[in-house]
Parts: structure tokens; C-alpha cells; sequence
């Protein structure tokens, strides 16, 4: 996907969020993220929807932590949310191409990381937002779910903090019946180290197990916003038990 696309995804997705969070209210349970309410996942995601736009438009070219997290509730929150958001949008849209800012995963620019980052945060904690609804969850397409998959399996779970580890070496394929795209995971004492190839079933290798579905279920999926039975599991099932139980980014 193209910057322009993420940006515009990323205000989009902004919008649904706080949509729902209003329809559902401050109090509501939000199944998804176990032991939270709508108001703690507006205070996370508009912390880091500043934290981001920090680096954008300060130009920070070393880590900052966040400014931590309101004391805002109700109409005064969800204020605050669609205010943060705004500015972030557009602080991309009116960032220059050669912005120069800290990333913290393989990108081929700095806007190119932020705008893909927080299109993908929001996307999955708008989701959460629409759990608390209890309906239907608005569709991702399969070439932004592929993409966000992609940043999930090559470059969160690449980095030494992943907690996806085995004793005895597993693989692990996951393939997205709807985006031609497949990935195979191989899982070590090593951080999990992912490939991703063209083609709706990769390559012939022998794997311990496979994970197939839309490219839209396996990324909530693979971000634990949707059980292991919304897609189709093969072989052995305690390798995707490694994955859901240890593979919350940190």
C-alpha cells in the first residue's frame, strides 16, 4: 500500500473507533482486551496516537517515552481521542517525504513506518472498540490485512523481545487464502524468524502445522482478537498454541 493510502485508511479507521466507543460507552466491557473498558482503550490509543505524532512532528531522531495517559472520562475523553487522532493524521499528511524521525521496525522511510504502524494500531483497537458492541466488525480488505500481517511476522515478532521461542524447532505456515500470499514461521529458542512468499500455497515444504483463512481472519486472528477457530487449523495445534499464548507484543 501506498503512504497516501495508509493516511487515509488510518483517519478512517480513527473514526470507527471513536464511533463505536460512543455507541458503547465509557463503562462498556471490552471482550478482546480481558480486564478492560472502553475508557482505558481510549486512554491507550490516544496516548499513542500522541506518542506517534511526537516523533512526526518534533523530529525526534532517538526514543521518547509517551506523556502517560489522561484523567479524563466520558464526553471529555472521547474528545480528547478524536483530537489526538486529528492531529496525527495530520501530521502525517502535511509530513515532507525525506522526514527524518526514530522507528523502531524495517521501513523504507520514516513516514512510511508511521503511517503503516498507526494504520494497524488503530485497526486492531478498533476492532476492539467494536467487540464491545457485540455486532458485526467492519471488513479489512485482504491486500491491508496481508500487509499487516507482514509487520506482525517479519518485524514485531523478528525483534529479540518476542516471546515466541521453542525448545525443538517448529515451522509454522500461514496462508492467506484471499491475498496470494503465504508465510512460513520457523520457531527456535531464537526469535521466530518469518518468510513471506507469492502464491496462495507457498512453498512445498514440510511444516508442523498451517494456519489458513482470509488475509482479514488471520490477522485478528494472529493478534489474538479472534479465536484459533475463525480460521483453518492443520498438523500440530500446540505449535499455534505457542503463538497465542506467547506472542502479545511488548
Amino acid at each position: 500500500m501506498q503512504i497516501t493510502e495508509h493516511i487515509a485508511s488510518l483517519s478512517e479507521e480513527g473514526r470507527l473507533l471513536a464511533s463505536a466507543a460512543e455507541h458503547a460507552g465509557p463503562g462498556a466491557s471490552v471482550p478482546t482486551c480481558p480486564g478492560w473498558q472502553i475508557r482505558h482503550l481510549l486512554r491507550h490509543t490516544g496516548t499513542v496516537h500522541r506518542w506517534a505524532a511526537a516523533f512526526i512532528t518534533e523530529g525526534h531522531t532517538s526514543y521518547h517515552p509517551e506523556g502517560g495517559e489522561p484523567d479524563l472520562d466520558g464526553a471529555e475523553l472521547l474528545a480528547w481521542f478524536r483530537e489526538g487522532h486529528r492531529h496525527l493524521v495530520r501530521s502525517l499528511e502535511e509530513a515532507p517525504a525525506d522526514l527524518d524521525c526514530w522507528t523502531f521496525l524495517p521501513a523504507p522511510s520514516p513516514l512510511a513506518f508511521w503511517s503503516r504502524r498507526q494504520l494497524n494500531e488503530t485497526t486492531v483497537h478498533r476492532v476492539d472498540a467494536e467487540s464491545a458492541l457485540g455486532g458485526p466488525l467492519t471488513p479489512v480488505s485482504a491486500d491491508r490485512a496481508a500487509d499487516a500481517i507482514d509487520e506482525l511476522l517479519t518485524g514485531f515478532h523478528a525483534r529479540p523481545k518476542s516471546r515466541v521461542r521453542s525448545d525443538r524447532p517448529r515451522t509454522l505456515r500461514v496462508r492467506a487464502v484471499d491475498s496470494a500470499a503465504t508465510w512460513t514461521v520457523r520457531i527456535s529458542e531464537e526469535p521466530p524468524q518469518a518468510v513471506r512468499t507469492a502464491g496462495a500455497y507457498g512453498s512445498a515444504e514440510h511444516v508442523d502445522c498451517e494456519l489458513s483463512g482470509t488475509a482479514e481472519g488471520l490477522f485478528l486472528t494472529l493478534w489474538n482478537r479472534l479465536p484459533l477457530t475463525a480460521v483453518t487449523l492443520r498438523g500440530d495445534r500446540s505449535v499455534a498454541r505457542l503463538w497465542t499464548d506467547h506472542s502479545a507484543v511488548v
